[in-house]
């Protein structure tokens, strides 16, 4: 499995572009600026969306690209998310006031798009790939994602990618991550220490809560963990405290973790 980032800023700017994950050729996860990216080719080649929760800067672009390929497509795009994120899409986005509602054109037999309501636990099937359901804990409903090569044999299906969406404390995340096979984890980090209470007020993380949240990570599970959802004003700042935090390590034996910066157009083999 291919992993493409299209955006992974938590606020636009000169060269950010906000949430969004390409998975081989054809599966989004979430859908911000990053998706502008695309050349209309490869947004005609997307067949399944999945969407972590309905915050903007996650769905921006997802109107957009339907309008822009849905015509030259003999399928609709499949869109997977949570009821409440449907709900809110449908009420908010696709309701013939703010964009068409592509559900129900050209006919609602045959529409453009079709709605799909996940739950935190399914595990996904398509396009030769895995995916489950993930808990998050944000301030609308929101959920993460694990994503791995479907195969025959599950000695080749291949490690996970695991994206923890928009979420602040987790416990349940790592309840279920730590029972995974992880390549890598991408997990957000909004805010820095200063702050941190605009952080916990907005479900976001900061890297001090981020420190607590790596602990969780059960002894012998190494992979790189990938900082994502950075406001542009304040990267180089959060990337120095996590910095810090990692190098001055706790526990018996203490752990250093292998984080690095998520950036747009890095690509990945899994």
């Amino acid at each position: 499995m291919k992993l493409r980032v299209l955006g992974c800023s938590g606020a636009i700017a000169k060269d950010c572009r906000t949430t969004a994950f390409l998975l081989d050729h054809d599966v989004l996860v979430d859908a911000g600026t990053g998706v502008g990216d695309l050349t209309l080719e490869e947004m005609r080649q997307v067949d399944h969306v999945l969407l972590t929760h309905s915050h903007l800067d996650h769905v921006a672009a997802l109107p957009l690209m339907v309008d822009a390929v849905a015509a030259q497509r003999s399928e609709p795009l499949h869109i997977h998310a949570l009821p409440g994120t449907i709900a809110a899409l449908q009420a908010h986005i696709f309701n013939d006031a703010i964009w068409p509602d592509f559900s129900r054109i050209p006919t609602p037999e045959a529409p453009f798009i079709r709605f799909h309501p996940v739950a935190v636990g399914d595990v996904l099937q398509f396009s030769g790939k895995v995916v489950e359901v993930l808990p998050a804990v944000h301030t609308v409903p929101a959920v993460a994602y694990a994503a791995r090569r479907a195969d025959a044999d599950p000695a080749r299906s291949g490690k996970y990618w695991v994206f923890s969406g928009d979420t602040e404390r987790n416990p349940a995340f790592w309840v279920r991550v730590n029972q995974l096979d992880v390549a890598m984890l991408v997990i957000e980090t909004a805010f820095s220490n200063r702050e941190r209470e605009l952080a916990e007020r907005s479900l976001h993380l900061s890297p001090e809560v981020l420190a607590r949240e790596l602990d969780c990570i059960a002894p012998g599970h190494d992979y790189p963990v990938y900082i994502t959802h950075t406001k542009p004003a304040e990267t180089d700042l959060i990337m120095a405290e996590i910095e810090r935090f990692n190098a001055t390590p706790v526990g018996n034996p203490p752990v250093v973790h292998d984080i690095r910066w998520l950036r747009a157009g890095q690509e990945f083999a899994l």
